[in-house]
C-alpha cells in the first residue's frame, strides 16, 4: 500500500539510531538549519507549537490581538491563546491556500500585536502582498508559519528571510523530520537571546528514557511505512488503535501535548541534522512527483488541481473535488492512501466559535475544509508509485 505521507528516510538516519550521543547533537542541528534556511540564529523546541508560545512571551505580546488563518493548522491558535493573546481569523485564497491579505488589512487595528503568515502545503505566502501591508502597519510583528514550507521562495525571495522571525515543525510528517520537534529562526540576536532564556528556564531537561523513547519511535516509524507493513498499519488506524499516536486535537479544546515543555534529546538533533545534509535532494524528488501529477491529471472531472507556484516546496500535493470521501475509499480499496490534512476550519469548532477574533464569514475556509485531499508526494521521486496513484484516480467517476 502506498500511504498518504511518509518520513524521507535513508540508512545514515536508521544508523545514527544505534550511535552514542553527543553534548553538541542539539547544537549541531540548531547551526545547520540556520545555515539551510539563511538565518543567524535557530533554536530548537519540543514542538513547533511550543517555539511559537515561547516566540510571542520572548517578543513581549501579551493580552493583544494575533491575525492568523482560518484555514491553517489549529495548534497555531492554540499557541496564541495560551500565550494570553486573541486570534483574528481571516479567510483564504482559493488559489494558493494561504491568508486573504485584503482582509488581513481590514481586520487589522491598533491592538494588532502581529501577523502569522502561513505558506500553506509549501505554497509561499504572497511576499509582494505582505511587504505592502509591513509598509503600512510598521509597529506590527511579522511572524513566518513555516511549519510546511522551510525556504518556499516567493519570486526567488526564501518567505522565512521577511519577518521578525519564523517557526517551523519537524515531526514525522514534515519535508523534513527530528522524529518530534519544533524550530524558531531569526536574525534579531537579542531576541534569539530572549528565547535561550526562556526556553532554558521553562523547559524540563531531557532524559535518557525519552531518547530511547526516540531511537525507538523513529525506528517504529521506518519499519510501519514499509510498503508490505503498511497495508496491516492502514487497518489499525482504520479501527482506531493508533489514535494515541495521529490524533493532534479535540475540536471541544484549547491546549497543548502533555509533553510539550520536555526537552528535545541528542537523537533528535543528530537525526535533525542529517535531514538538513538531504533537503534539496528531498525537495528535488517532492517537485518532480508533483510536476508529473500535475502532466497527468489535468482535465479529470472535478478534481482542482494545486496551483503550480514557482518556489513551492510541496509538503503536501492538495486537490480539491466535491467527491472526498468516496475518492478516498476508492483509493484505499485499490492501495492508495489519500489523506485529508486539514479538515477544519479553525472558527467553526466549538472551541472557537465565541471567541472575540471570529468575527466574520469564511466560505473559502469553510469549502477548503470540506474538499481537498492530499496525494502521496514522499515518493523518493519515484514515478512508478506516483503512476499507481494516477492511475487510481484515473478510475474513479467524478461525473
Amino acid at each position: 500500500m502506498i500511504p498518504r505521507l511518509k518520513p524521507d528516510l535513508s540508512w545514515h538516519e536508521i544508523a545514527t539510531l544505534f550511535k552514542i550521543n553527543k553534548l553538541d547533537d542539539v547544537p549541531e542541528f540548531e547551526c545547520a538549519f540556520a545555515t539551510l534556511m539563511g538565518k543567524k540564529h535557530a533554536i530548537f523546541f519540543p514542538y513547533g507549537r511550543t517555539g511559537l508560545l515561547f516566540l510571542l512571551e520572548a517578543l513581549g505580546i501579551s493580552d493583544q490581538e494575533i491575525i492568523c488563518p482560518a484555514y491553517t493548522c489549529v495548534v497555531v491558535p492554540h499557541a496564541i491563546v495560551l500565550s494570553r493573546n486573541e486570534p483574528v481569523f481571516v479567510d483564504s485564497n482559493p488559489e494558493d491556500f494561504n491568508m486573504n491579505w485584503d482582509q488581513v488589512e481590514s481586520v487589522t487595528s491598533s491592538n494588532t500585536a502581529a501577523v502569522i503568515a502561513t505558506s500553506l502545503f509549501g505554497n509561499p505566502v504572497n511576499l509582494d502582498a505582505l511587504k505592502d501591508y509591513m509598509k503600512k502597519n510598521p509597529n506590527v510583528f511579522i511572524i513566518q508559519d513555516c511549519a510546511h514550507s522551510y525556504a518556499a521562495s516567493w519570486k526567488g525571495e526564501q518567505v522565512q528571510k521577511v519577518g521578525h522571525a519564523a517557526f517551523y515543525g519537524s515531526n514525522i510528517s514534515k519535508i523534513i523530520t527530528s522524529i518530534f520537534g519544533g524550530m524558531v529562526t531569526t536574525d534579531d540576536s537579542a531576541l534569539a537571546d530572549r528565547l535561550h532564556y526562556i526556553r532554558d528556564k521553562r523547559i524540563t531537561k531531557s532524559s535518557f528514557k525519552k531518547d530511547i523513547k526516540m531511537r525507538l519511535y523513529l525506528l517504529g516509524a521506518w519499519l510501519t511505512f514499509q510498503d508490505s507493513i503498511y497495508g496491516f498499519t492502514n487497518k489499525l488506524e482504520h479501527l482506531g488503535f493508533l489514535d494515541h499516536f495521529i490524533q493532534y486535537y479535540d475540536e471541544n479544546k484549547i491546549d497543548m501535548p502533555i509533553d510539550f515543555l520536555a526537552d528535545t534529546t541528542p537523537t533528535q538533533g543528530r537525526i535533525g541534522t542529517i535531514q538538513c545534509k538531504r533537503y534539496s535532494k528531498i525537495l528535488i524528488g517532492r517537485k518532480k512527483i508533483a510536476n508529473y501529477y500535475n502532466q497527468k491529471l489535468r482535465d479529470l472531472g472535478d478534481l482542482i488541481l494545486p496551483s503550480m507556484i514557482e518556489g513551492t516546496t510541496y509538503s503536501h500535493y492538495v486537490v480539491q473535488t466535491k467527491h472526498r470521501k468516496s475518492l478516498m475509499n476508492h483509493a484505499l480499496k485499490r492501495g492508495v492512501q489519500l489523506g485529508q490534512l486539514i479538515e477544519y476550519c479553525i472558527p467553526d469548532m466549538p472551541s472557537y466559535q465565541r471567541r472575540t477574533g471570529n468575527r466574520m464569514t469564511y466560505p473559502v475556509a469553510s469549502r477548503l475544509s470540506r474538499q481537498t485531499v492530499n496525494l502521496p508526494i514522499s515518493l523518493s521521486g519515484s514515478t512508478e508509485k506516483a503512476s499507481k496513484v494516477i492511475s487510481t484516480l484515473l478510475t474513479f467517476p467524478f461525473n
